[in-house]
């Protein structure tokens, strides 16, 4: 929209600009031509007002020295003959040159020579101009004036260099007002993709202050800001819905599982309090993925800037969860060469509830004899954690759905769980600016960028 816009109003300016340039600079060559033409025809007409009393019988003297000067000072060519064509004064040209002849002619028969062309800064030569000396009945010489266009040229380059200039000027003062308008107009849109872009990230509740651009914009800035507060009143209730849900559950199921305690049937008993442990571990999902938002939010509405050192938390969490992977018969490795330090923009607590997610999926699905290995490197501002596993991954088709809520493939629902894990994995990751991703080949791998923080 910015590029189209400022398109459109610098096209227009431009237009404008030329518009006003493109009469001036003609006008102004029309101009000065037409003064350049003035002025000869009236140094040949008072030439030719001299030279009739001396073709009448008087003295040449003064014709002769008035030319004279003006060839000295114009650099003109003048020549001055009677009607019989005889030459009476000549100064810097010959009568029988042949444009001069048809100009003596032309002169002699009273007819008047076409103006000429306006003239432009790239013009040359010269101009003859013929002056009939007599009256129109009775004409007894002609006067015929070369004159070379350079003096006019010169004035007129000047002129359009004034104008373009001055153009130039114009037009840098439109560019100017032009960005400054397409800003003013385009603000409360920037300002709004920007909130929009926070709320989509997750700060639920951006609001946007425009005080400057059209008032149609302003308003829609403040129904934006109303659309927030109802999203993030909508958001809050629902997480506290599902933490209340979550939490008032558990009193009752306490209570079942005392009375299920109490039953005589063995089997019977055995297979309720598989149930209950599952929907326990459900509720206890619940309340911490309503944790986790919570949380999330918190964070990016903050922009809290915690860090910690990747490489010491995953190796707390790889020593927490050794006991487990014994059992299950699966062990646990790092890099041939591991790196020392891998500060990273996130707190210790959030990054160790990730990697307990994915040690924890890994323990329990890649099964007896595979390998928990763990890679780290840090690039371009970005820290790269790797945790992968050698056991039977999952399939293509079920790959994008691992970090869904509450979903669980069928090699997952004969343990428990709750299908919450990789969900509450990533929105931690995410709200740190992060990016949290699963892929399978040989195994499941969980790739996880965090901004590197400062050592």
């Amino acid at each position: 929209m910015r590029r189209r816009l400022l398109i459109v109003l610098l096209v227009f300016s431009v237009l404008a600009v030329a518009g006003f340039a493109v009469p001036l600079l003609a006008s102004t060559a029309a101009n000065r031509t037409y003064e350049f033409t003035m002025a000869r025809t009236a140094d040949a007409a008072r030439f030719a007002a001299l030279a009739q009393p001396a073709l009448a019988g008087g003295s040449t003297d003064q014709l002769r020295a008035e030319v004279r000067a003006h060839a000295d000072l114009f650099g003109d060519g003048v020549v001055v003959v009677d009607a019989r064509r005889a030459v009476v004064v000549a100064e810097g040209m010959g009568a029988a040159e042949p444009d001069v002849a048809a100009a003596v002619d032309a002169a002699l028969r009273n007819q008047p020579r076409p103006a000429p062309a306006d003239l432009r800064p790239w013009s040359g030569g010269d101009v003859l101009v013929s002056q009939a000396v007599g009256t129109g009945v009775r004409v007894s010489g002609a006067v015929v004036l070369r004159t070379s266009v350079r003096p006019a040229v010169e004035d007129i380059a000047v002129r359009w260099a004034l104008v373009l200039l001055a153009s130039l000027v114009a037009a840098a003062a439109v560019v100017v007002v032009v960005f400054r308008v397409a800003r003013w107009v385009l603000l409360p849109v920037d300002q709004l993709a920007r909130a929009m872009h926070r709320m989509t990230e997750g700060r639920e509740h951006p609001h946007v202050d425009v005080v400057a651009g059209p008032p149609e914009l302003r308003g829609l800035a403040g129904e934006f800001n109303r659309m927030s507060d109802a999203l993030a009143e909508s958001a809050q209730a629902q997480r506290g819905l599902v933490a209340d849900i979550a939490h008032q559950l558990r009193n009752p199921m306490a209570a079942l599982r005392l009375r299920v305690d109490g039953l005589a049937d063995g089997a019977v008993q055995r297979s309720m309090l598989t149930e209950f442990d599952r929907l326990e571990a459900l509720l206890d999902g619940m309340l911490a993925l309503a944790s986790a938002d919570s949380t999330a939010t918190d964070l990016a509405a903050s922009g809290a800037d915690a860090r910690c050192d990747a490489v010491t938390v995953i190796a707390e969490r790889l020593d927490a969860w050794q006991a487990a992977a014994t059992a299950a018969g699966v062990t646990m490795a790092g890099p041939p060469d591991p790196p020392t330090s891998l500060p990273v923009r996130c707190a210790d607590g959030e990054l160790a509830q990730v990697i307990d997610v994915i040690l924890d999926n890994a323990v329990k699905h890649a099964g007896a004899g595979a390998t928990i290995r763990w890679s780290g490197r840090a690039r371009d501002g970005v820290v790269e954690l790797e945790l992968a596993d050698d056991g039977p991954g999952v399939g293509e088709a079920e790959l994008p759905r691992l970090t869904e809520r509450f979903w669980r493939g069928p090699a997952a629902r004969a343990t428990a769980g709750s299908g919450l894990g990789l969900a509450i994995a990533e929105r931690l990751i995410t709200a740190r600016g992060g990016r949290f991703a699963v892929t399978t080949g040989g195994g499941l791998t969980v790739h996880i960028e965090l901004p590197e923080a400062q050592a």
